[in-house]
């Protein structure tokens, strides 16, 4: 939270809707708002769920509900189920069908939490939203969050730069044992609530099981370098550029390291596998075309970026330029392994200059190699 945003009790009270998810973060953001002087009301956010899966929302809005009568705000409802089927769900599995590996979380940041909720929340005259994600806004610059090992900058690379004055991340600059500890001394009914898995606000289930539902598949071939069938798998559209587990090598040497998928075939539905280390890396680009690019600040030279090809990965230094059709292409200095099209690569800072957090410009979807 930053000192602007800080209200006194002679200032008109700014409005602020908070997403309460039934969690903790969210929790203690509604909290801390509130101490400060806001004006404050919960939204419990409900989005589609698929037949097959039992129902969760209904016990997170319970838990939403719950903090907001601790903390005695005001709580309403959204539902934005449409706006998530068809901007979220419908998107990732038009992506899957490729062959790409989109990241729904993303997604869903993009389409809902500060597109649809934002939107409504607007109309209904509030001033800010906020959630508890783990970042930090500093004037109009998004910085990642004081806890690294919580820190979701990359997930927030769409958020458009008119709307980062309106959106406030109060438990950005906190560790998470500090958010516990927050919870308790406010008696939130959430405070030893364990944190959510899964996909998005979708649940506790594995990426397989859930395209499984939507598109159909069938077990194919795993192929060496050579095109020679060395094993099988479940359905190409299972698996990522670099990953390792869930398919079958039967013809394997016993000196052989781990083998890494280094391509797929979605038309004859086969996976490329190799565990040869430099066959690997001279499988890997070098280069990168984007689309989809959003700059939430776009930095003043290009010269002295970093950006991330997956959450949590390393900070890898980087060249921007553009492509003859004035598309953004990124240039690495040594290949890059397990890059996967319709992944997420999202721009950061080489020197971090605010309490150690990198500065986030923005991002794009990776959507071809060079």
């Amino acid at each position: 939270m930053t000192s602007k945003h800080k209200q006194s009790n002679t200032t008109l009270k700014r409005k602020v809707f908070v997403g309460l998810s039934g969690g903790v973060d969210s929790a203690v953001s509604a909290a801390l708002l509130k101490e400060q002087g806001f004006d404050v009301t919960g939204v419990f956010i409900k989005v589609w769920q698929p037949d097959f899966l039992p129902c969760s929302w209904r016990e997170e809005r319970r838990d939403a509900m719950k903090v907001a009568i601790a903390l005695d705000i005001p709580f309403l409802f959204f539902d934005f189920g449409e706006e998530y089927k068809k901007g979220v769900v419908d998107m990732m599995l038009a992506e899957y069908k490729l062959g790409r590996t989109p990241n729904p979380d993303i997604l869903c940041n993009r389409e809902v939490k500060f597109g649809a909720f934002w939107k409504k929340a607007r109309e209904m005259g509030a001033d800010y939203i906020a959630t508890g994600h783990y970042a930090q806004i500093e004037g109009d610059f998004l910085k990642e969050g004081k806890d690294k090992e919580k820190d979701q900058s990359y997930f927030l690379w769409t958020i458009a730069p008119n709307d980062l004055p309106h959106i406030l991340f109060p438990v950005g600059h906190l560790e998470k044992r500090e958010v516990r500890q927050l919870a308790q001394k406010y008696g939130l009914p959430v405070s030893e609530k364990k944190d959510s898995q899964g996909i998005c606000f979708i649940g506790d289930i594995s990426m397989e099981e859930f395209l499984s539902h939507f598109i159909p598949t069938k077990h194919g071939e795993v192929l060496n370098t050579k095109g020679e069938a060395v094993g099988s798998h479940k359905g190409a559209l299972f698996y990522t550029i670099g990953e390792r587990h869930g398919f079958n090598i039967s013809k394997k040497k016993s000196e052989d390291g781990a083998s890494y998928v280094v391509s797929k075939d979605m038309d004859a539905n086969t996976i490329t596998v190799s565990s040869s280390e430099p066959e690997i890396l001279s499988l890997s680009p070098t280069k990168v075309v984007l689309k989809d690019v959003n700059w939430i600040k776009e930095p003043e030279a290009s010269s002295n970026l970093s950006a991330r090809i997956r959450y949590r990965g390393e900070k890898i230094p980087i060249t921007l330029s553009k492509n003859l059709d004035g598309r953004i292409m990124v240039e690495f200095k040594n290949p890059e392994r397990g890059l996967s099209l319709g992944q997420s690569l999202v721009f950061y800072s080489n020197d971090p200059a605010y309490d150690g957090a990198s500065t986030c410009f923005g991002g794009g979807v990776m959507d071809e190699v060079l």
